[in-house]
């Protein structure tokens, strides 16, 4: 075989998988300029299509795959208007930060089904007998199937244009997306285009799974591996332009299919790398209008709403170190010493979602991407105790500094573009990163790092943990209690740095950046130079506390920088009530404590924890930190505390 028909039958390979590319990333690029909402749960529906499909499919043989390939794409559009109906139009007026917090525990709702429904091992969805066959042109040999992709493919993205571009629907729903009082005013029933938008955009996601799925195995990981690369296809070809999402998808195609044959360190590595040029060059993308900062609703911070005065908060967080330090010494004397583990668990992510919020709830930045700095932190620290010192304390600098100093280069980067376009480049980082940790044999390639030895201590005065037990009466003070306290003592530590830095004058910048950024700099502040520097800090913070679960468990794998624990701390976040400190930390123990209780006892947790998550967006959006504050201002229970107060009243009357 010649280069040239070498590389025409890799272009091909390119287009065939740009062609679902095409598919997957029209619909979420249709949501989006419509609705301007940021679907993260569009892999998933793209996964539900496939399913859908192969349950179709199966009992009616040959022919099953023709009704699949029609049937299952309209259920997935069914699926699609009820989430527009019963979730997502409950949320339009808030910042998009709601749209991608849904769609997360979305995510975690319909993976969970899936699971529940079929399993997880993969399934075989074979294609049918009549495209099953070579084609030979051009001098090389080609499935035929390949070609109908393509070929299938294109049709439906033109058939799209031309309901977009040339008929009634397509004119009112490009008018509801630039004003949609507007067209309410007119007498259009608006809402209900938008759920028809929303469901086709869907049908489109279920369409490309059918077609890959038939291509490859249908599995409940397909979802999670293509939603990533469709964000980068709607960044390149532009937010909400669906040219931009057929030339983006194409292109996406063919680059990532000629990296994996000529340049593979390159595999995984380029698109992220164009997403980034393209975001900061060209922020709206090649074929993208402006997309509008402003918007109807701001992010709803959890600072006062609570019902507790500053002073019994004082005394409520004294409580929780207090019962931090006396809970292991009950778990010694019982022998439940898992719970210390779990509080581990539980301070880390404490520690990481408290990073987050230093610029989530007080800087308004919204990363998509802050696990970048948890992986970093993890991998620096066992980097470092492996090849320079075991000592923890210089383990955990390494990882501050190393983290501080990656922050201090992407905030440079990224902070001069803002809103979607910022969540977007962060999460172009961490993914760059994340597929970077593959390629080297220092970092330990798919299987990480493990098996260090630690050292509390320096210059070799300090404990040797493995070696070190002190006994008080019934109570034995080991090595992993040690740990323990130190943990606490450096979590506890951080909290205190980040409320001083809060306190100070320059968190009363960043809570003024937040509420409005523009009266901000008007007044004369940098408000670039206050976002860089916060988000310096907690790109420091997270790199300690993956330094701090790198130094305890001893390990370090590829998976800390995946984009799901980006997601996670921003539930973490948002479930406690941003903006406040304390309330991510909550928000972290009580997911971490759930997730592991309802993992001991149901397969699908996921589904349980989507399902509350999804419900406190909606309806208590300032978190747990709010909740009490929820309840009485709730109607029913305020006209309660109405009727008794006048009875309280009269009572006192008469003892008088």
């Amino acid at each position: 075989m010649s280069v040239a028909t070498a590389v025409a039958e890799q272009v091909l390979n390119g287009l065939t998988v740009g062609m679902v590319y095409v598919l997957l990333a029209a619909g979420l690029s249709i949501i989006f300029g419509v609705m301007d909402v940021i679907n993260f749960a569009h892999g998933e529906l793209f996964a539900l299509g496939a399913y859908f499909a192969f349950a179709i499919a199966a009992p009616l043989g040959g022919a099953g795959f023709w009704v699949a390939l029609v049937a299952a794409p309209l259920l997935v559009a069914v699926v699609g208007m009820g989430i527009e109906r019963l979730a997502v139009r409950r949320l339009y007026g808030r910042d998009p930060l709601y749209h991608i917090l849904l769609t997360f525990g979305l995510v975690l709702i319909i993976n969970d089904l899936i699971t529940a429904v079929w399993g997880k091992a993969a399934k075989p969805f074979p294609i049918p007998a009549a495209l099953d066959q070579p084609v030979t042109l051009l001098g090389f040999t080609y499935s035929l199937y390949n070609y109908g992709i393509v070929i299938f493919g294109a049709m439906l993205a033109i058939g799209t244009w031309l309901l977009l571009n040339r008929t009634k629907f397509g004119m009112i729903i490009r008018a509801g997306s630039q004003d949609r009082e507007m067209v309410r005013n007119l007498g259009i029933n608006v809402d209900t285009y938008y759920t028809l938008t929303f469901g086709f955009g869907a049908a489109l996601a279920g369409v490309a799974g059918i077609v890959l799925g038939a291509f490859q195995n249908v599995s409940p990981t397909m979802g999670n591996s293509v939603i990533i690369p469709a964000f980068v296809i709607v960044v390149l070809g532009g937010l909400g332009s669906f040219r931009g999402a057929v030339v983006g998808g194409l292109f996406v195609g063919v680059v990532q299919t000629l990296a994996r044959t000529y340049t593979p360190f390159l595999e995984g590595l380029i698109v992220f790398l164009l997403m980034i040029a393209v975001l900061l060059v060209r922020p709206n993308g090649l074929f993208g209008s402006a997309v509008e900062e402003s918007h109807e609703g701001a992010l709803l911070h959890g600072s006062g709403g609570g019902v507790l005065s500053p002073a019994a908060r004082k005394k409520l967080g004294y409580a929780v170190v207090t019962a931090l330090a006396v809970v292991p010494l009950f778990a010694e004397l019982t022998g439940i010493t898992y719970a210390v583990t779990l509080l581990e668990d539980m301070l880390i992510w404490a520690l990481f979602a408290l990073s987050l919020d230093l610029v989530l709830g007080y800087a308004g930045l919204v990363s998509l991407g802050h696990a970048l700095f948890y992986g970093v932190g993890a991998y620096a620290a066992v980097l470092s105790l492996m090849h320079v010192t075991p000592s923890v304390f210089v383990a955990l600098a390494v990882a501050i500094i190393v983290c501080a100093a990656i922050a201090w280069v992407i905030g440079y980067l990224s902070i001069r573009v803002s809103g979607v376009f910022f969540a977007m480049i962060t999460l172009a980082f961490a993914q760059l990163f994340y597929n970077a940790v593959f390629k080297f044999k220092w970092t330990g390639g798919s299987d990480g790092l493990f098996g260090v030895d630690t050292f509390y201590g320096l210059a070799g005065v300090g404990i040797d943990l493995s070696a070190f037990e002190l006994a008080f009466g019934p109570v034995i003070l080991d090595g992993g209690l040690v740990r323990y306290y130190f943990l606490v003592l450096v979590v506890v530590g951080g909290y205190l740095l980040a409320r001083r830095l809060i306190r100070a004058p320059f968190g009363t910048v960043l809570q003024a950046i937040r509420e409005s950024e523009e009266r901000a700099s008007f007044v004369g502040y940098d408000v670039t130079a206050y976002k860089r520097r916060a988000f310096v800090v907690s790109g420091g913070l997270a790199g300690l506390a993956g330094g701090l679960f790198a130094a305890n468990n001893g390990y370090v794998a590829p998976s800390f920088l995946h984009w799901i624990h980006s997601g996670e701390v921003i539930v973490m976040t948002v479930l406690g009530g941003m903006g406040t400190l304390y309330g991510p930390m909550l928000g972290a123990g009580v997911f971490v404590a759930f997730e592991d209780i309802l993992s001991s006892y149901i397969d699908q947790w996921q589904l349980v924890i989507g399902t509350l998550f999804v419900l406190f967006v909606i309806f208590v959006p300032r978190g747990l930190v709010s909740l009490p504050r929820t309840v009485l201002d709730h109607p029913v229970v305020e006209s309660a505390l109405e009727r008794r107060r006048p009875a309280t009243t009269e009572t006192e009357a008469e003892h008088e």
